[in-house]
C-alpha cells in the first residue's frame, strides 16, 4: 500500500469496517476484460478466515464468468464525505475501504444455503434472526460465497474532526 499512513492494520478494526457498509463490489474477469457488479453481501469471520455471502439468480453474465473463472476481488466502502477547500486543488474525500482477493465457491446444500442467507439477512438488517426458507425459495436463488484469501483496509479521516 503506497499510503501506510492510511492503511488500517488492526483486522478488528477492518471486520468493524466491513460490518458497517452493505455494497460489494465483485470484480470478475471474462476473457482478459474486467466486470464489476455491486452487490448486497453477508459475512463471518472465523478463526481468522473472512467469507462473504452473496446471492443472484442462477443464470446472467456474472454467474457465467464465475462458473469459467471463480477467482475474484471485492471492494467495499463507506464513511464518504467531502473535504471542502477554498481551491479545487485542495478538496479532498474522507472514506474507508477494503479491498480483497478470493475465491468464489456456489453453495447447493439446503442447509449451508440458509446459514448463507441467513448472514446475508444479519448483515443488511442488523437483526439476528434465523429464518426459514422452503424448499422453493431455497432452489430459486443462487447462492455463493467468496473465501477471501487476503484483504487489506484503508481510512482516509476529515482532519478537520480529528
Amino acid at each position: 500500500m503506497r499510503r501506510k499512513d492510511r492503511e488500517i492494520t488492526e483486522t478488528g478494526a477492518i471486520i468493524a469496517l466491513i460490518d458497517q457498509c452493505k455494497v460489494c463490489r465483485l470484480g470478475l474477469s471474462e476473457d482478459g476484460r474486467p466486470y464489476v457488479v455491486p452487490m448486497n453481501f453477508g459475512c463471518t469471520f472465523e478463526g481468522d478466515v473472512l467469507t462473504l455471502f452473496f446471492h443472484s439468480a442462477h443464470e446472467g453474465r456474472k454467474i457465467d464468468i464465475l462458473k469459467r473463472n471463480p477467482r475474484a476481488c471485492f471492494e467495499i466502502d463507506c464513511e464518504h464525505e467531502l473535504l471542502e477547500a477554498d481551491t479545487a486543488c485542495g478538496h479532498g474525500f474522507a472514506f474507508a475501504s477494503v479491498i480483497g482477493f478470493g475465491i468464489i465457491e456456489f453453495i447447493t446444500a439446503a442447509e449451508e444455503k440458509t446459514s448463507a442467507l441467513n448472514q446475508l439477512m444479519k448483515h443488511q438488517t442488523g437483526k439476528p434472526i434465523q429464518y426459514n426458507y422452503s424448499e422453493a425459495e431455497l432452489n430459486s436463488v443462487c447462492v455463493y460465497k467468496m473465501i477471501v484469501e487476503e484483504f487489506t483496509g484503508k481510512r482516509r479521516k476529515n482532519r478537520r474532526k480529528e
